[in-house]
């Protein structure tokens, strides 16, 4: 059986077999309500496309770059399930609150994947048990089909294969070693030129109407080739290499760290903070789902949310550019990088502001951005030219500029609302020192 699915972005998308089967699963068509950048919207008003429209053009990309290689048909199939499931356990409203569940759950949704696929954690809410008890796994119908489970998760979960414990591929009946040495499947999905970025990109650009998300597609894959089990580039593939940089850093830039943007995520990852949402089953929630839970509540975490349903946001009261501070006070601010130190920060200055904890939302940079100098990752683009293989940066000035450019506008950026913003920012200063 086979179906034409047709897409504003790659046009008609052919899925059949054992991708229908999974596409029509409930775990999947959860993704339909999974806004793909979480409370962009409240900024760019088109952006309400879903993870269930990026996962298929994910996948059809997949399809598209293992032909490019001349993978043969099992590698294939692995990376295209890979690519479809990739998303399958994300949560709510994108990435907003990623941080936030890490920290409590000490997982992320890649990793919990493997356990959805599997079946070892629920895969359906309680409301559901009459018209989804006693389905089968995802597991289940992948392996019936001749895909191995955990070949399929690793892809999900890991940017490099691990040969120690793996497991293996039936292939005419016979075991062999699927990955003791096959890191280009998995640089398919977390690699420097990787399917889930080229949709990502162009899909998010599309629907946000920010011109910033042009892509050659074609050129890129013309010019992929598997070299020493790495995907590389052809020297003539650099330009189109160049291209998607540019896009990423100025997507980032204009859209997924816009100052506003953050502002709507921090409240949303604040209201569920202060909430008693179960955060074990948000795996199983969608974006209406969770907004329920949330308005449900009694006190800040529903006057929160529905705030961000009126969009009454909250304003940003102070920030500090890395490039106008000095190392010294860089080194302070490091310090509240991690979790519980920003929210350690979010109390002191609550405290001397004379505000609650809820009215005072601090957004910093990860460590490593802040202390490294780390910037739009995945520039390290292999280019392969006469028999040896350099990094882009060593023959692109381009991709070189773009590898030292901030990905964040901020070191560090305080939000309240409106009415407290000036005892917020002079507490900030204070504590802060800056």
């Amino acid at each position: 059986m086979e179906k034409v699915i047709h897409d504003p972005l790659h046009g008609s998308i052919s899925v059949n077999d054992v991708f229908l089967r999974i596409l029509s699963r409930h775990e999947m068509q959860r993704l339909r309500n999974v806004k793909q950048l979480g409370m962009a919207h409240a900024v760019f008003p088109g952006a309400n496309h879903t993870r269930l429209e990026h996962s298929l053009g994910v996948y059809h990309l997949a399809g598209r770059m293992g032909k490019a290689l001349g993978l043969n048909d099992d590698d294939i199939e692995h990376v295209r399930a890979a690519a479809l499931l990739h998303d399958v356990t994300h949560l709510p409203y994108s990435h907003n609150l990623s941080e936030l569940f890490e920290n409590r759950m000490l997982t992320d949704h890649m990793e919990m994947a493997r356990d959805l696929i599997k079946g070892t954690i629920p895969t359906y809410s309680e409301r559901d048990e009459d018209m989804l008890g006693g389905t089968g796994t995802i597991s289940e119908l992948l392996e019936e089909n001749g895909i191995s489970t955990d070949i399929v998760c690793d892809l999900i979960a890991k940017p490099r294969s691990d040969t120690k414990g793996l497991g293996t591929l039936m292939s005419s009946g016979e075991k062999q070693s699927f990955f003791s040495s096959k890191d280009h499947l998995h640089q398919m999905i977390h690699g420097p030129v990787d399917v889930d970025q080229m949709d990502y990109l162009l899909r998010d650009a599309h629907y946000t109407g920010v011109a910033h998300g042009s892509i050659d597609i074609d050129r890129l894959l013309t010019q992929m080739r598997v070299h020493n089990n790495t995907i590389v580039l052809e020297r003539g593939g650099v330009v189109a290499a160049e291209g998607l940089m540019v896009s990423r850093a100025l997507m980032y830039s204009s859209v997924y760290f816009n100052k506003t943007v953050r502002i709507a995520e921090m409240m949303l990852s604040k209201a569920v903070e202060l909430s008693d949402v179960d955060m074990s089953v948000l795996h199983l929630m969608d974006d209406a789902d969770l907004r329920s839970e949330l308005t449900a509540q009694r006190g800040r975490p529903s006057e929160i949310a529905r705030s961000l349903i009126h969009r009454r946001l909250y304003k940003k009261a102070f920030s500090a550019y890395s490039t106008d501070i000095d190392e010294e006070q860089l080194k302070k601010i490091v310090r509240y990088s991690k979790y519980e130190e920003k929210k350690k920060l979010e109390g002191e200055i609550a405290e001397i502001a004379k505000v609650d904890y809820s009215d005072v939302i601090v957004d910093i940079p990860s460590r490593s951005s802040l202390l490294s100098n780390l910037k739009i990752g995945k520039t390290d683009v292999s280019i392969l030219h006469d028999g040896r293989v350099r990094p882009i940066t060593r023959i692109s000035p381009v991709s070189k500029a773009l590898q030292s450019r901030d990905t964040f506008a901020w070191a560090v950026m305080v939000s309240s609302p409106d009415e407290y913003k000036e005892r917020v920012e002079k507490a900030t200063a204070s504590i802060l020192s800056l």
